[in-house]
């Protein structure tokens, strides 16, 4: 899908350029053509300073040794990515770019755990382990702000002694990553917090637990499961990793009930839209004249396209992807399909754009967006977005039979 949509981009593209210049006088031609190439030599040249720059700072990553100068470079590169984001607004390109150097970052603080563990003596790792992402990293959906949404699972069969360690070691990492740039997850998705931690046989029985309803608070371990279904490996024992990813896949298909539950959740979170159809804002109050983007838009479409991900036994967690792959199995027409990109696409636009304000100190907020602020055509292709969302909701409501 990505190859048609840049080659159909292109076309589109040369076709407004060759119908203007039919237009101009003869003399107007070389200057409107040169001036163009002037502007296309120097995004080129720009782009290239930063994939230049971007490439030195990750070569640094992996020498260096203080936290300090870790984090320098973090923060560097999330500048870089804000600048190439405000040039060409390429989603996909923020998404890859801060995705691929986090986890570059996330390995470094393993390796320098590790040989703060040994240093102290506390020894090396009593069995292997994996460190693995969750949330946004999960699905390789990375943005300019960020926190730690990771779980750790290692071996079995290293007793009390493991756990011990793992667990001294995780709370250590948490730490030493915030020192780096990763923001504690205010919901506690971190190693640090026992959930988020065990050996493989520990991972196996709590996710029994929770999908034969042995727990009491049913609904946070639904949400659990359901922050577990965008798990992907980061760094250390990649097979570790992919044994409890193909657990956690396994055991959601075969409880159905369990994936009804979060397919009913699903089909029931608000969305931004109001009477026939206009876009819904809040009537009072702090955000008078603004909606939640995340919460009423954005979350929506990533957890109803996964759903649909899971039910079908798609193994991808980018949601894009997700979303290309139920078009090629049939559960999408192409239409659709492009639909429901051209929606995510736009809403995480603007997440971004929401995000650079906040970083620039601009607003506070990186959720609360006012589409009247905006112009006519991109507050519309909010609107269609959330319609198409909505047309997805039916769906799953219609296929799961939810009353």
């Amino acid at each position: 899908m990505h190859n048609d949509i840049i080659q159909t981009a292109v076309a589109e593209t040369m076709a407004r350029i060759n119908a203007f210049v039919r237009v101009l006088e003869q003399d107007e031609i070389p200057l409107i053509l040169n001036r163009l190439k002037e502007e296309v030599d120097h995004e080129i040249a720009l782009t290239g300073q930063i994939a230049g720059r971007r490439r030195e700072l990750m070569a640094r990553v992996k020498g260096e040794t203080d936290y300090g100068a870790l984090r320098e470079i973090h923060d560097e590169l999330n500048g870089l990515e804000l600048e190439r984001f405000l040039k060409i607004q390429s989603v996909t390109a923020l998404h890859a770019s801060c995705t691929e150097y986090r986890d570059v970052l996330a390995g470094r603080a393993l390796e320098l755990v590790e040989q703060e563990m040994a240093a102290t003596g506390k020894g090396s790792p009593p069995r292997s382990y994996a460190l693995c992402s969750m949330g946004s990293d999960g699905r390789e959906e990375q943005t300019l702000i960020t926190d730690q949404d990771y779980l750790i699972v290692y071996g079995d069969e290293g007793g009390e002694a493991a756990d011990q360690w793992f667990r001294e070691f995780s709370e250590t990492l948490v730490e030493r990553m915030a020192e780096m740039g990763f923001k504690k997850c205010t919901g506690d998705i971190m190693p640090s917090n026992p959930t988020w931690r065990g050996s493989y046989g520990q991972w196996k029985k709590k996710l029994l637990a929770i999908v034969r309803y042995e727990y009491e608070d049913y609904a946070k371990n639904l949400m659990d499961l359901i922050v577990l279904s965008d798990a992907r490996h980061v760094a250390g024992d990649k097979d570790l990793a992919n044994d409890l990813v193909g657990l956690i896949r396994g055991l959601e298909q075969d409880y159905f009930q369990v994936l009804w539950g979060m397919a009913k959740a699903a089909t029931e979170m608000k969305l931004a839209l109001g009477f026939l159809n206009r876009l819904w804002t809040e009537g009072s109050g702090e955000h008078k004249g603004e909606f939640n983007l995340k919460l009423l838009a954005w979350a929506p479409l990533v957890m109803n396209v996964r759903i649909l991900a899971i039910n079908q036994g798609i193994p991808a967690t980018n949601t894009v992807r997700r979303i290309e792959l139920l078009q090629k199995e049939g559960s999408f027409s192409a239409t659709f399909a492009q639909g429901l990109v051209d929606a995510y696409t736009t809403l995480t636009k603007h997440r971004i754009l929401l995000q650079i304000k906040v970083i620039k100190g601009i607003d506070k907020s990186s959720y609360y967006l006012n589409p009247y602020t905006l112009p006519a055509d991109e507050r519309e292709e909010i609107r269609q977005a959330l319609i198409k969302i909505e047309d997805l909701q039916r769906t799953i409501h219609t296929n799961f039979s939810i009353m």
